[in-house]
């Protein structure tokens, strides 16, 4: 995005007299519950995105200020810096490559080289909480590079709080996720031994708190903060306590000192919807002990009655959100590390080269409100209207190449909007009522999308049409296509046909509903 002329995509109203936050990381699952926080507490924000109609369907979205970005972009984070009183840090290269930690560095030298030459009067970063007394050289490189961070922004001359946590506990956290699947899904688990490590857990309530009230710090104050829960736990004792919570069974847990954290991240991508390039960093960080030595924080962000919340009542919060269908964001918000982001092949500016079809075209006996409600309850638990064996054999393939495979559902049954994650496509644009465009971010030899129309003929009869695309990358993604080709009247033709179904399906029980009880 370097070299695009600053262009807010909404926000130009008058927004208050309160200090001007830049947030970072806003699709991401902090960021994208911390902007309301910082609304509510009578503060400006404005956003720097790669993707900023990523944010266009967030109920917030006009009262902010979007500026298109990338941290590691000097140009455009020197744009956004411009008037700001508060920068936040909220993003890391995690699970990109080999090189993820220079990635971070370089980022993280950006952004503090420009808020001081913006004269941006505070930063605040939230990093993780780090082994006390352990060498840095024996850290996690997920844990390493997240210090290395907070020390470059505490260097960089702007005052900086860094918030250290361990484990968030909320709904949607990839950290909530895995202990929730791990405990549902296996009532007798073999574990690996880093389920004995004590870790304090902290609710993300807690942390948007002290995320919203580092913006009033003391201009002096610039130093790192631990932040976590009242409750110092084991992995297992966590497990044990979520089964309790969420009314299970209580589960027989055993250790083994043989599963690596490579061995464990594939078990725990196996049975959970957090994918082995997520999973690895996150146990490579439970090797070691967790525990926040001081609660400074209180000094400046008093605790609230009720306050820090324990983790009982954390997991009830969340497990509350998830059975109510209100989980505002997710793990699976920020887009999947080495994502594509090229062009869709029909856009002016796609560069050209091979690319394969598959269209259908059906019309329907229903009207194109019945039809859109299908199109937009695709995928998760409703599924994808054909041959469940074939999308879960793909989603299964998907999860051995280290992908993210069919497990990451929806954030929510009816609704979606633009950046969510959908089982292994990615919403990339919604017009309401008429089109769906889904991205695939399962491993693949190519780029691929999937678009599907609620539309009318020139009669005014609903018709529904759907087109598969398919960018090939090199002679292996030919050869891909070439190879499932032949499987796609069966997915792809009946998925038409039970799309068009279900959608006369639901236009028929609206009708018995509307009917006159007699």
């Amino acid at each position: 995005m370097t070299g695009e002329a600053e262009r807010p995509i909404a926000g130009e109203a008058e927004r208050g007299a309160g200090p001007l936050c830049l947030v970072t990381g806003a699709t991401g699952y902090i960021g994208g519950r911390l902007v309301p926080e910082l609304l509510e507490a009578g503060l400006r924000v404005r956003c720097l995105a790669r993707s900023p109609e990523r944010l266009r369907d967030h109920p917030w979205a006009e009262a902010v200020e979007v500026v298109r970005g990338d941290v590691t972009d000097a140009e455009s984070v020197a744009r956004a810096m411009r008037g700001v009183d508060v920068g936040y840090y909220l993003v890391h290269a995690l699970g990109t490559g080999d090189d993820f930690e220079e990635t971070d560095r370089r980022a993280a030298r950006i952004f503090g080289e420009q808020a001081r030459a913006a004269g941006v009067g505070r930063l605040v970063y939230l990093g993780g909480l780090t082994p006390h007394g352990v060498p840095e050289e024996e850290l996690s490189p997920h844990l390493r590079s997240r210090a290395e961070v907070g020390r470059i922004l505490l260097d960089c001359g702007v005052p900086t709080a860094v918030l250290r946590a361990a484990v968030v506990i909320g709904s949607g956290s990839a950290s909530f996720e895995m202990l929730r699947y791990l405990t549902e899904r296996l009532p007798v688990m073999v574990t690996p031994s880093w389920v004995h490590t004590r870790i304090q857990p902290v609710a993300v309530r807690d942390v948007l708190r002290a995320l919203v009230g580092c913006a009033r710090l003391p201009d002096d104050v610039s130093r790192a903060f631990d932040i976590g829960g009242p409750d110092v736990l084991t992995y297992r004792e966590m497990m044990i306590r979520y089964a309790a919570v969420a009314g299970l069974p209580p589960r027989l847990i055993l250790s083994v000192p043989m599963l690596t954290p490579g061995l464990s991240s594939h078990w725990v991508g196996l049975v959970t919807p957090v994918p082995a390039s997520i999973a690895r960093p996150l146990t490579e960080s439970l090797r070691h002990e967790v525990v926040c030595h001081e609660h400074d924080i209180a000094r400046y962000v008093p605790d609230p009655p009720g306050h820090p919340v324990a983790f009982d009542e954390a997991v009830r919060l969340a497990l509350r959100r998830v059975r109510e269908a209100r989980v505002t964001t997710r793990w699976s918000s920020a887009s999947l590390p080495g994502a594509p982001s090229d062009p869709l092949p029909t856009d002016p500016d796609w560069a050209g080269g091979s690319l394969y079809t598959d269209r259908r075209a059906l019309r329907v006996d229903a009207p194109c409100a019945s039809l859109w409600r299908v199109i937009e309850g695709i995928g998760g638990d409703n599924g994808w209207y054909s041959f469940p064996l074939a999308w879960a054999v793909r989603g299964w393939l998907d999860r051995l190449a280290g992908g993210v495979g069919l497990r990451r559902g929806r954030r929510d049954a009816t609704r979606l909007r633009v950046g969510d994650s959908l089982d292994f496509w990615r919403v990339e644009e919604i017009e309401r009522g008429r089109l769906l465009r889904l991205r695939a971010e399962m491993r693949l030899p190519g780029l691929a999308w999937l678009e599907m129309y609620a539309d009318t003929d020139d009669a005014g009869r609903t018709v529904f049409r759907q087109r598969a695309l398919f960018h090939p990358h090199g002679l292996l993604g030919h050869a891909y296509w070439w190879s499932v080709a032949p499987f796609h009247s069966v997915v792809f033709g009946g998925m038409a046909r039970n799309i068009a179904r279900a959608a006369v399906s639901d236009a028929a029980a609206r009708a018995r509903e509307r009917a006159p009880t007699r």
